[in-house]
């Protein structure tokens, strides 16, 4: 297998290389030869891991692409979490006490250089977080009061080593590199008390309150004991066997942490945090979608130094997206070139990369809900009244927001459509997804796929009714009986 440490500046790095090849951020982010690349691992060395900079999009570009990237982006956002931080203090409490017991200062920073400290006698306590984040360079602050506790988790970058722990640091980078195998965080999946998380303060909540209702009562004759919980109930979710996540899912907001805790401590659940982190960005789903060779509007991944190229392939007018956009939120069509500029250039101040995409005009989209890889519901939705989206937030009526639906049998569906809804599922695994595709001009183009679905009473229901709730319910059930 191929190994490449990625960095920012590669003529700056001192790393030994003999078992892997040092590249820029950059080259692996836009030159075409590593979206092409098979069986790669991907060791992402990035100074900077925040959200939407370079070192972000290589770890989610590393996972687009097939290769075996470390840190993963899981591991990334961990890392930004004080919630799952918590946990991870509460859960390795007894190894911090332990291995700090001796120290007379109330403050301790301990530095973890691929999963070493410079003192050995740290080393278990450094293996434990290494395991835990997967961060190459890593430093964890500590205070004392009455005992010890986690300060503050961050990923370092080269530049920040102190020089007294550098050839430290080399000797057990040159250790690692050497490797054949790279230990990864274990993940299982786990009996019969049910959370639905709702937000009652969602703008575009993904099951309206009748749908919420109705999984409440079927579950219950399920033999599930349910419970609505909210997004500051996180402290709770320890007390429930499955959770079903009923709100917009963003990788910042309450949706992935209950996810992720609910995946640390073998919850069942529906969806994924892979799975919220996958489909919330454009840009991992265009190159995933690319590389499975799934038909879908031309697309390119803009960056600063092809925007000015990118007119030449998709044609005006074009669709711009944000690479986090949901419910048509921070989706903008340029219909002409200034208008491009404008808007590609405002763009790009707020992320590395950004999606530009043929714009493909159609009375309608079909979402095509798949569950565990089976479709499950279909429907149309028409675009909003007077509007190229089906969705309209600027629209001045409540009613004119959205267009209308209709839903129909599975066996209707034209076979081309569910050939390529059920293939762009297979990308990203197991779970509840909605694929949206446009047929254009006798082709089935895949636009988006979504996880978290829309599931509201009145419209995916409206063919298959009671069915498609207790398929969802019976989905959870089944990850607890196969635990």
């Amino acid at each position: 297998m191929n190994k490449y440490i990625v960095v920012n500046n590669p003529e700056t790095w001192t790393i030994p290389s003999e078992h892997v090849k040092i590249i820029s951020s950059r080259e692996y982010l836009t030159n075409p030869e590593f979206s092409r690349l098979k069986k790669a691992r991907i060791f992402n060395l990035c100074k900077d891991y925040s959200y939407q900079s370079k070192g972000y999009y290589v770890s989610l570009l590393a996972e687009a692409r097939g290769h075996l990237a470390i840190p993963t982006v899981k591991n990334i956002v961990d890392l930004g979490e004080p919630k799952l931080v918590k946990i991870v203090s509460e859960e390795f409490d007894d190894l911090i006490q332990q291995a700090l017991k001796g120290l007379k200062s109330h403050e301790f920073t301990l530095s973890i250089y691929f999963g070493q400290n410079v003192a050995a006698k740290y080393r278990d306590l450094s293996a434990m977080f290494f395991r835990h984040f997967q961060i190459p360079f890593l430093r964890v602050k500590f205070n004392y009061s009455n005992r010890w506790n986690i300060r503050s988790i961050k990923a370092i970058s080269e530049s920040e080593i102190p020089e007294d722990h550098k050839e430290s640091m080399l000797w057990f980078a040159e250790q690692y590199f050497a490797k054949k195998r790279y230990d990864t965080p274990k993940v299982n999946t786990s009996e019969y008390d049910l959370a639905i998380l709702v937000n009652p303060k969602d703008p575009a909540p993904p099951s309206n309150s009748k749908a919420i209702k109705k999984f409440t009562d079927l579950a219950e004759k399920m033999g599930f004991y349910t419970e609505i919980v909210e997004p500051h109930e996180l402290s709770r979710l320890s007390a429930f066997d499955a959770l079903f996540i009923r709100q917009s899912t963003e990788v910042n907001n309450e949706a992935y942490a209950f996810a992720r805790k609910a995946q640390q401590e073998d919850i069942a659940i529906l969806d994924y945090p892979d799975s919220i982190l996958k489909c919330c960005n454009k840009v991992f789903m265009a190159e995933a979608m690319t590389n499975a060779g799934i038909p879908t509007p031309k697309t390119v991944i803009v960056h600063k130094d092809n925007k000015n190229d990118v007119l030449e392939i998709t044609g005006l007018p074009v669709v711009l997206k944000s690479p986090d956009s949901t419910f048509s939120f921070g989706v903008k069509k340029a219909k002409n070139e200034e208008e491009y500029q404008n808007l590609v250039s405002e763009m790009l101040k707020k992320s590395e990369l950004v999606i530009a995409q043929e714009y493909s005009p159609s009375d309608y989209d079909w979402r095509i809900g798949i569950l565990d890889g089976i479709p499950f519901y279909a429907c149309r939705y028409y675009m909003a009244k007077g509007h190229w989206q089906i969705y309209n937030w600027d629209a001045k009526k409540k009613h004119d927001q959205d267009g209308n639906a209709d839903c129909m049998p599975i066996e209707e569906v034209p076979e081309k459509i569910l050939k390529n809804a059920i293939k762009a599922a297979k990308l990203m695994g197991k779970g509840l997804y909605g694929i949206d595709i446009k047929e254009v001009n006798g082709k089935a183009l895949v636009i988006e796929i979504n996880d978290n679905p829309n599931i509201d009473n009145g419209v995916e229901d409206a063919y298959y009714g009671d069915q498609v709730y207790l398929d969802i319910l019976s989905a959870l059930k089944n990850r607890l009986e196969n635990k």
